[in-house]
């Protein structure tokens, strides 16, 4: 409990956010009840065979009949009295977040997020780069106008070839994804169920942050990380056949409350958004090597498109909520001259797996183990397009297109105004 308290502590978590005293209380009582009730099922078990026995010679065991009717009673009684108590527990267990990685640093924010490495050069313009939202209206690719006549505030239209580099920017990364068969792509709903949501650590942490449809009890995915984790929820899996890696292209939905005023301008920070996402399902001694792989796989794609990176390392307070460890891959905006988070790439350790009852089996060992989860964009399809519009705009207003991507834009390669 020390340790908990203060890695939690570490988080800019306090006792009184996360009601460590309730759940110590609640603990020892429900371990004590545990004692008493297997205290009385050996009791039961003792006085079952003693009535067999006294049956089997011809005696009377009305008396230890009746005892046992008692002990039955107590028995159901401390049951009932176990279920409240664990039901009191979950809910405070389910508000915990996960414990930080010893490799995590402590911090109290982004300013002490390590940097760990950068690939790529900065472009000097000789000119003022203008913002991505600007470059986009002016070319006619996006009508953020439009998008809110439709929807509202803080959603995309994209038009033409915008529309275009979207759908050529989600099967660039899924191929990138799936070239000699790294990751097995799929394709999962776009809705999920409570449990779903619970098993991923969005609930009920996070409810204020989804889109519910209270008719269907079902959620609006914010990744797909919910669903594809979720494939295997309530799973034993064969240790022979991990780890197991999936791709997923989807869109994602996200109220984003509290974020009014910030990122809100272009395709930043919206409610509606599309993302490919990795995730893994490893061995817990493998799965530090491979959340390396994986973010690896997603800075893959950032060097393919020839875009500015670095790559930090996120300290304590910065964390996830499910995440032990997370790396953020933060590509290079020239028009604020800022680094802005494209990817997170996370090992959440058995955080997930205990949640969702996903486990493994090693052949010829006893009793199974818990999965370690990995995930990471690979990449936001968004920010991405924001990104190449930003550093590959020309001072006419034009933006080239990565050589990399051309192939999938019918070799265009240049967006420039109709």
């Amino acid at each position: 409990m020390a340790r908990i308290k203060e890695m939690l502590a570490a988080r800019g978590l306090g006792e009184a956010e996360v009601r460590l005293d309730v759940f110590q209380r609640l603990d020892e009582d429900r371990r004590k009840l545990l004692a008493e009730v297997e205290s009385l099922n050996h009791k039961r078990n003792l006085a079952s065979h003693q009535i067999a026995r006294l049956k089997k010679e011809g005696k009377n065991a009305a008396e230890q009949i009746a005892e046992m009717k008692a002990v039955g009673e107590s028995i159901k009684e401390l049951s009932a009295e176990l279920k409240r108590v664990e039901q009191g527990i979950t809910p405070i267990l389910y508000l915990l977040p996960n414990i930080p990685d010893s490799t995590v640093t402590l911090g109290n924010g982004p300013e002490d997020n390590p940097k760990i490495r950068s690939w790529g050069e900065v472009r000097v313009f000789d000119f003022q780069p203008k913002p991505h939202w600007e470059l986009g209206e002016s070319l006619g690719i996006f009508d953020f106008t439009r998008a809110a006549k439709i929807a509202g505030a803080r959603f995309p239209l994209l038009v033409g070839l915008g529309a275009l580099m979207e759908r050529a920017l989600i099967n660039f990364m899924i191929d990138i994804h799936t070239e000699a068969g790294k990751y097995k792509e799929v394709y999962p709903p776009f809705m999920v169920n409570p449990d779903s949501m619970t098993g991923t650590g969005q609930l009920p942490k996070f409810a204020q942050e989804l889109f519910h449809m209270a008719d269907d009890d079902l959620y609006l995915i914010p990744t797909a990380e919910v669903p594809v984790t979720n494939m295997h929820r309530e799973e034993i899996l064969s240790a022979d056949d991990l780890p197991l890696n999936y791709v997923a292209f989807t869109p994602c939905f996200r109220r984003e409350a509290g974020s009014y005023g910030k990122d809100t301008r272009g395709l930043i920070r919206q409610h509606q958004f599309n993302k490919v996402e990795l995730v893994k399902f490893a061995r817990a001694e493998d799965s530090y090597a491979e959340l390396e792989k994986l973010t690896q796989d997603a800075e893959e794609v950032l060097k393919r498109l020839e875009l500015p990176y670095r790559v930090v390392s996120l300290c304590s307070a910065d964390l996830g909520f499910a995440a032990a460890k997370t790396y953020d891959l933060e590509v290079w905006f020239p028009s604020q001259g800022v680094h802005r988070e494209i990817s997170s790439c996370s090992n959440f350790e058995d955080f997930q797996a205990r949640r969702a009852r996903i486990r493994y089996k090693v052949k010829g060992e006893k009793g199974t183990k818990l999965v370690h989860t990995i995930n990471g964009s690979g990449l936001a399809v968004g920010r991405t397009m924001a990104a190449i519009l930003e550093n590959y705009q020309l001072e006419d207003g034009s933006v080239e297109v990565p050589p990399a991507l051309r192939p999938y834009m019918k070799d265009i390669d240049k967006i420039q105004k109709a």
